[in-house]
């Protein structure tokens, strides 16, 4: 679809628990997106894009609290966080048959993402070469839609309790090409079932999708990978919350790692073992080395 001229609008700037925080929008195709952002203290060259994706019905804001521990350390760590808002607080991903005004609109989320890579680019100096994502739920979904269509710009992902539609539910034109894919999923998850099938949103069906196995397979089969994946348990942080991690890696050399992180006993939400936006940066950052040392 042709990108309208984006043209920038004035910007909000207001104080949050973690620093300044800046929201601005763009008009893309004639609709408005906003994105919110902390105001960096100094413009360093090269910093990396991070997106942080907010499930249905949510939006960015809500985002920020979660993502704080990630939010702390961004500046030393060389990250601008950014948190997008959904169009009309949905993203239009690849499920075929989501309900939302996004997906019926056809709201053209690449061309969104694009156009916020240009505007940092531009503004704060970014690694023009790309974006990471973090999503939740339906931002997770978003997540896989922009490394299925997006993969020269999209440069990894960490989905979060989030399954890839199935066959029958996916009306995204697949790239199949090879992207570092952060898979966590819990095993009592009612709304995205971890061994697949229907999903039910607001007592409506958003269709099937397949199950996290699947869903890891689609992503390590485009890189390449065969055989079994590389099995660890993450160490049991809290013996309370009946909740513990399997994690299943495929690694090897020239491509790009494929994980993922069971949550025995989670729910859809955040894996309490862990900080799941800290491990996202961990797996990203083993990304970045990766394609470093290729390009030497």
């Amino acid at each position: 679809m042709k990108l309208f001229l984006s043209i920038l609008l004035t910007a909000i700037v207001f104080f949050h628990a973690t620093g300044q925080v800046r929201i601005d929008s763009l008009v893309v195709e004639g609709k408005y997106r906003t994105f919110r952002f902390q105001q960096p203290t100094k413009t360093t060259k090269g910093n990396n894009l991070v997106f942080i994706l907010h499930g249905s019905g949510g939006d960015g804001n809500g985002m920020m609290k979660p993502a704080s521990a990630l939010q702390a350390i961004a500046g030393q760590e060389h990250l601008l966080l950014v948190y997008p808002d959904g169009y009309k607080r949905y993203w239009n991903e690849c499920r075929k048959y989501a309900t939302s005004e996004a997906n019926k609109e056809d709201i053209n989320e690449q061309a969104f993402f694009a156009a916020m890579l240009r505007y940092f680019t531009k503004n704060y100096k970014v690694d023009s070469k790309g974006f990471f994502v973090i999503g939740l739920s339906g931002g997770g979904h978003m997540a896989y839609k922009l490394a299925m269509t997006m993969p020269q710009q999209c440069r990894a992902i960490s989905a979060i309790v989030a399954n890839v539609p199935d066959t029958t539910n996916l009306d995204c034109a697949e790239a199949k090409q090879p992207v570092a894919v952060l898979i966590s999923n819990g095993t009592a998850d009612q709304l995205n079932p971890y061994s697949g099938g229907k999903m039910i949103m607001n007592g409506a069906s958003w269709g099937e999708v397949r199950s996290t196995e699947r869903s890891f397979q689609y992503w390590a089969n485009l890189a390449g990978y065969k055989g079994q994946p590389t099995v660890k348990e993450l160490p049991d942080t809290d013996t309370t919350n009946k909740q513990t991690i399997t994690q299943y890696t495929y690694q090897g050399k020239g491509k790009p790692e494929v994980t993922l992180l069971r949550v025995n006993g989670g729910a859809h939400a955040f894996p309490q073992d862990i900080d799941i936006f800290l491990e996202s940066w961990a797996f990203f950052q083993r990304e970045i080395k990766r394609v470093s040392k290729k390009g030497h």
